[in-house]
């Protein structure tokens, strides 16, 4: 069973990231600013979209 939950929670994960990069994407913030924030939600999954969630790019 353990290999189920492990497999939700990536898939979770995955969707959240990139529901992440697309809001990211469609913000109105600056090119480098986007860039910026992708890598980081690219780069720690988990940790970079909390980051995104508190301090990203707005409207």
């Amino acid at each position: 069973m353990g290999i189920e939950v492990g497999g939700l929670l990536g898939l979770l994960i995955l969707i959240a990231d990139v529901w992440a990069v697309i809001n990211v994407v469609q913000s109105g913030a600056g090119t480098g600013a986007k860039v910026g924030w992708v890598v980081l939600i690219l780069l720690l999954p988990v940790l970079g979209l909390l980051i995104w969630l508190i301090a990203g790019p707005r409207g």
